[in-house]
C-alpha cells in the first residue's frame, strides 16, 4: 500500500492493471514468508489467497479509490496548467503594451458594434415584453382578406370581431384586447396628450406582474357599453406626475373625457404590449370606447363591425400547436365574416374575400407588418457581424505576424520538451485574454455609443445600456470567447506545425511562405467585406438623398398645424365654425407668422374623401382613390403648394357663392386627358339626387398624401364653407423664419386660451410628420456609412500592419536589391504594388458579393438601383485611395533603406 501512495497511475487505462500488480505483489510477499516458515509452495499459495479474502471485492475497492485520486490529481493539474498559461499571457502582453492596446481596441470596435446592435435587435425582435408569462404560447392576432384583387393584412379588429373570436374559438385558454391612443391627461392648461393603454381586464392575466400600489381593474369594471371610470397609472408617470406618493390611490385624473379614479400603480418596467412610448395610464377598454361620442364608434362599437380600432392577444392551450391555433382563428373569422355580411350585404362573400386569421408573433416587428426600421435594423445586425469579422481577420493577421516573430522562441520550447498541446494552450490563452479585454472595451463603447442606436430604433423612454443588460453581457462574453478562439487558432496551429530543426537553424528567416499566404487571404477577406459594407452605405446614402430631394407638394420646415380637441364638449356647426375663425385670426396675428389657413386633414397623416361624379366620365372610382381637402383662403400659400394654372380658393368663396374646386395636376390628367380641366364640372354627392356642379377653377401640383413612395396623385380642394363634411378646424400656420419648431409652444399657449371648457390644442410641426417617413433611409445611410467606415479603417490598419511587417522582414532583401543597383522608385513601386494587388483582389471579390446582396436590399432603397455604377465606382476609388495611403508609409521606409547598414547588420 505504501508503494501506491507514491506511484499514481498516469491514465485511466492503467488503473486496473496497476491494482492487479499491487494485489499480486502483496500475495507474493506473503507466500515468500510462509515458504521461509517451512511450508510448501502450493500450501503457502493457498494460505495466502485465503488470508487475503475476497480478491474481486478488494480489486474493485482499490480501483475506485485510485480512480477518485486520479481524477482529483488530473483536475488539479489541468487548473494549474491553465493558471500558468494565463499568468504567462498576462506577463507577455504587459511586455508589449502597444500590441496589446492595438488588438484590444480592434476587438473592442467589433464587439462594441455588435453589442450595441444586439441590444437593439434583441429588444425589437427577440425579447418578449417584460413580465409576459410563457411567451412561447402567446400570439398577436392578424387578419387577411382580399379587397379589389389585393391582399390586405391588418392587426386592427372591431370589438364585435374580438367578441366573435372569443365565442367561436376553442384552442385558447386566454384572450385579451388592447389599444393605444394619445389622450389628454389632466385639466386646464396642464392638460397634456400622453400615450394611454385601453386594455381589457383579462389583459393583466397574461403577465406575472403585481401592482406597486393598489390593484388592476376587474372584469366587472370592463363591461359594455361603458366600463367603470377607473385607471391604473404607469410607474414612470406615477413617479414624474405624482412624485411616487403612496396616497395617490383614490385620487381622480381626467383621461380624455372621463374623470377616472386611480385604483393602482403598475410595476416598474411594465409597459404592456406597446410598440411606441410606454403608456402613462391603463384604463378599461370599454371605458375608452364608451367615451367616444360618435354614433359609429360609441353606441354600436360592440354590436357592429364599422370601427376597427383594437388588437387581440391570445394564449394557446397546452398541447395546441401554432398551426392549429391559426386554423381555429381562421374558422372563427369565416363565421364572423358571415355575421358581418348579414349586417352589410355589400360586403364581399367569403369565397371572394377569402378571410383568414393568423396567430402571429407577439413582437409586431417580427410579424407580417414589420416596419422598415425593423428591417433596416436586421440588416444592420448583419453589418455589425461583418464589422466583427473584419476586426477578427485583422487581429488574426496581427497574431500571425507575432507568431512569425516568436517562432524561434516556440521552437526552443518544443525542443526543450514542452508538449505541442501545451504550446497551443499558451497561444490560445493569449488570444482569449486579448478578446476578453476587447470585450470590456466593447461593452463600454456599447454603453455610451449605443445610446444613439437606442434613441434611433427603440421607443422613447426605453431603459437600456449594455452594462445593465445581462443578455447583452452574456452575448458579448460568448462572442469574445468565440472571436478569441477563432483568431488564435490559426497562429496556434501554425506553431504546432513548426519544423524544429529548420526553424532553429534558419533563425528569423525560416518558414514564412505558408503563413504569408494565410495572411494574404485574411487581408483580401477584410477588403472584400469592407467593399460590401461601403456599397450598402453608398446605396442608402443615395436613397436618403433621393428622399430629401423629393418634392412633397408642400413645405415641411416652416409649417405647423394646430389640432383642437374639444374633449367631449358638444358644439353646433355654427359654434365649430366660430371657434375655427377665432383660432385662425389669433394665429394670423401672432408675431412671426407669414400666413395661416384652415384645413380638414393633414398630408401624410390622415385623409378623407367624398364620392363624386364627372359628366361624361363613366365610373370615376375605377381610377382609384381621390382625396379631398376643405380649406380657407391662403391654404396653398401657407403650405407652399404651387399653383400651376387658374386661381386658388379664396375667402370670397362662401357658402352663398357658386361652389368651386381646385384639382391636382394628376387628377386633371386622369379625368380630362388632353383637355383643360379649368371650367370642368364635378358633382359631389351630398345626398341630393342631382347635386350642382362644382367648377374647377385652378390646378395645383401633386402632393404626397399617404406616403413618400406612393403614386396617388389625385387630390381636390374645396372651399371650406362649401364642403358638407370635413369641418374639423385644423389650423395650418407658416412661420417667416423657415423653422417652425421653436414657435410651437408659444403658438399653443396663445390658442389654448381660446378653447372652451376642458378643451385643448396640440401643435405639431409638419417636419415631425415627414421625418418619421424618412427614418428607415436615414438610419440606413447613417449607420451603414458608420459601420462601413469603421470596417474600412480596421482593414486599412490591417493592410498597413502587414505591409510594414513584410518590409521589416525583407529589409535584408531590399538592401541587397539596392546594393545591386535597384532604384528607390522601383522599391517604392514594388511595395505599393503588393498592397494595391491585395486591395484590388478584395475589391473584385467584395464587388461580386455586394451585387448579390444589394438585390435583396432593393425593397429598402428609394429611387435607387442596387446596381448603381456610381456607387460601385466611388467605393472602388475610396478603397484604392485608402490602400495607397496605408501602403505609402512602409513603402517610403523601404525606399530609404541603407544597403551598407543592412548588410553589416546581417
Amino acid at each position: 500500500m505504501f508503494r501506491r501512495l507514491f506511484r499514481l497511475p498516469a491514465t485511466r487505462q492503467s488503473l486496473e492493471r496497476d491494482v492487479d500488480e499491487e494485489i499480486r505483489y502483496h500475495i507474493d510477499r506473503r507466500v515468500d514468508d510462509l515458504v521461509r516458515q517451512g511450508r510448501t509452495l502450493d500450501a503457502a499459495r493457498d494460505t495466502a489467497e485465503r488470508e487475503y479474502g475476497d480478491r474481486a471485492a478488494s480489486r474493485a475497492e482499490l480501483v475506485r479509490v485510485d480512480r477518485r485520486r486520479f481524477e482529483r490529481t488530473r483536475r488539479r493539474g489541468w487548473w494549474e496548467a491553465v493558471r500558468q498559461d494565463v499568468r504567462f499571457a498576462v506577463r507577455t502582453l504587459r511586455a508589449r503594451p502597444g500590441f496589446t492596446l492595438a488588438v484590444a481596441l480592434t476587438f473592442g470596435l467589433g464587439l462594441g458594434a455588435n453589442a450595441a446592435m444586439f441590444e437593439v435587435v434583441d429588444r425589437l425582435l427577440l425579447r418578449p415584453p417584460a413580465f409576459l408569462r410563457d411567451p412561447s404560447t402567446v400570439h398577436r392576432v392578424y387578419v387577411r382578406y382580399r379587397f379589389q384583387r389585393e391582399e390586405i393584412v391588418d392587426r386592427s379588429l372591431e370589438y364585435t370581431r374580438y367578441l366573435d373570436f372569443q365565442r367561436w374559438t376553442t384552442r385558447f385558454s386566454q384572450s385579451a384586447a388592447f389599444a393605444f391612443r394619445e389622450l389628454a391627461l389632466g385639466d386646464g392648461a396642464d392638460a397634456q396628450e400622453m400615450p394611454v393603454a385601453a386594455v381589457s381586464a383579462s389583459f393583466f392575466r397574461f403577465y406575472d406582474a403585481r401592482p406597486t400600489l393598489g390593484r388592476f381593474f376587474t372584469a366587472r369594471e370592463d363591461t359594455v357599453p361603458a366600463g367603470a371610470p377607473v385607471a391604473v397609472l404607469g410607474h414612470a408617470f406615477w413617479r414624474t406626475r405624482y412624485g411616487g406618493r403612496a396616497d395617490v390611490l383614490g385620487k381622480t385624473l381626467r383621461v380624455g373625457t372621463v374623470l377616472c379614479t386611480i385604483v393602482g400603480v403598475a410595476p416598474d418596467g411594465f409597459v404592456g404590449m406597446t410598440d411606441e412610448r410606454p403608456p402613462a395610464v391603463f384604463i378599461p377598454i370599454t371605458t375608452f370606447a364608451g367615451s367616444i361620442q360618435s354614433p359609429e364608434t360609441s353606441r354600436g362599437y360592440y354590436t357592429s363591425y364599422s370601427w376597427g380600432w383594437l388588437q387581440m392577444l391570445v394564449r394557446r392551450k397546452p398541447g395546441v400547436t401554432a398551426d392549429a391555433a391559426t386554423a381555429d382563428l381562421t374558422s372563427a373569422y369565416e363565421r364572423s365574416w358571415a355575421a358581418q355580411r348579414a349586417q352589410e350585404p355589400g360586403l364581399a362573400p367569403t369565397a371572394i374575400a377569402r378571410p383568414t386569421a393568423l396567430a402571429g408573433p407577439v413582437s409586431l416587428e417580427r410579424g407580417p407588418q414589420a416596419s422598415a426600421s425593423a428591417r433596416v435594423a436586421t440588416w444592420l445586425g448583419g453589418v455589425a457581424i461583418a464589422v466583427l469579422l473584419v476586426a477578427c481577420a485583422n487581429v488574426a493577421n496581427l497574431l500571425l505576424a507575432r507568431a512569425l516573430a516568436r517562432r524561434r522562441e516556440i521552437s526552443m520550447r518544443l525542443a526543450l520538451g514542452a508538449g505541442r498541446r501545451r504550446v497551443l494552450g499558451m497561444l490560445l490563452s493569449e488570444s482569449l485574454l486579448l478578446a476578453l479585454l476587447g470585450g470590456v472595451v466593447g461593452v463600454l463603447a456599447a454603453q455610451f455609443g449605443g445610446a444613439v442606436l437606442r434613441a434611433l430604433f427603440l421607443p422613447a423612454g426605453t431603459a437600456g445600456g449594455a452594462l445593465g443588460d445581462p443578455r447583452t453581457l452574456l452575448v458579448v462574453a460568448a462572442t469574445a470567447v468565440l472571436a478569441g478562439l477563432t483568431t488564435g487558432l490559426m497562429p496556434a496551429l501554425g506553431a504546432r506545425r513548426n519544423d524544429l530543426t529548420t526553424t532553429l537553424r534558419a533563425g528569423d528567416r525560416g518558414g514564412t511562405a505558408t503563413r504569408s499566404r494565410a495572411r494574404t487571404v485574411l487581408l483580401v477577406f477584410q477588403g472584400a467585406l469592407s467593399v460590401t459594407l461601403l456599397v450598402g452605405a453608398g446605396l442608402f446614402v443615395r436613397s436618403f438623398h433621393n428622399v430629401q430631394s423629393l418634392r412633397l407638394g408642400f413645405d415641411a420646415d416652416p409649417v405647423l398645424y394646430v389640432a383642437p380637441n374639444l374633449r367631449g364638449a358638444t358644439l353646433s356647426k355654427e359654434e365649430r365654425t366660430a371657434l375655427g375663425a377665432r383660432l385662425l385670426e389669433a394665429a394670423r396675428t401672432m408675431p412671426g407668422v407669414e400666413a395661416a389657413a384652415l384645413g380638414a386633414s393633414v398630408p401624410l397623416s390622415d385623409t378623407w374623401g367624398q364620392s363624386f361624379t364627372v359628366p361624361g366620365v363613366d365610373s370615376v372610382s375605377r381610377f382609384g382613390r381621390f382625396t379631398v381637402q376643405a380649406s380657407t383662403g391662403d391654404y396653398f400659400r401657407t403650405m407652399g403648394t404651387r399653383l400651376l394654372r387658374g386661381r386658388p380658393i379664396t375667402d370670397d368663396d362662401r357658402a352663398d357663392t357658386p361652389p368651386v374646386a381646385v384639382v391636382s395636376e394628376g387628377m386633371a390628367s386622369t379625368l380630362w386627358p388632353g383637355r383643360d380641366a379649368i371650367g370642368q364640372c364635378i358633382k359631389i354627392r351630398d345626398g341630393a339626387k342631382d347635386p350642382p356642379c362644382t367648377t374647377v377653377v385652378g390646378i395645383v401640383e401633386n402632393i404626397k398624401q399617404t406616403g413618400l413612395g406612393d403614386d396617388q396623385r389625385q387630390q381636390y380642394y374645396l372651399a371650406r364653407p362649401q364642403a358638407r363634411n370635413g369641418q374639423r378646424p385644423l389650423v395650418f400656420v407658416r412661420m417667416r423664419d423657415g423653422d417652425a419648431r421653436h414657435h410651437a409652444e408659444s403658438l399653443r399657449r396663445r390658442l389654448q386660451a381660446l378653447m372652451p371648457g376642458a378643451g385643448y390644442v396640440t401643435v405639431t410641426p409638419m417636419r415631425d410628420v415627414v421625418d418619421p417617413r424618412m427614418q428607415s433611409w436615414r438610419l440606413g445611410a447613417t449607420l451603414f456609412a458608420a459601420f462601413g467606415a469603421l470596417a474600412l479603417l480596421v482593414a486599412a490598419v490591417g493592410l498597413y500592419a502587414v505591409i510594414a511587417y513584410d518590409v521589416a522582414r525583407q529589409t535584408r532583401d531590399i538592401g541587397v536589391r539596392l546594393a545591386l543597383g535597384a532604384r528607390a522608385g522601383a522599391v517604392l513601386r514594388l511595395v505599393l504594388g503588393a498592397g494595391l494587388r491585395l486591395a484590388a483582389s478584395g475589391l473584385a471579390i467584395g464587388g461580386v458579393i455586394a451585387l448579390v446582396g444589394a438585390r435583396r436590399m432593393a425593397p429598402l432603397l428609394f429611387g435607387e438601383s442596387p446596381n448603381d455604377p456610381l456607387v460601385y465606382g466611388a467605393v472602388g476609388a475610396v478603397l484604392l485611395a485608402v490602400a495607397v495611403v496605408a501602403c505609402a508609409i512602409p513603402a517610403a521606409r523601404a525606399a530609404r533603406v541603407d544597403p551598407s547598414v543592412t548588410l553589416r547588420a546581417e
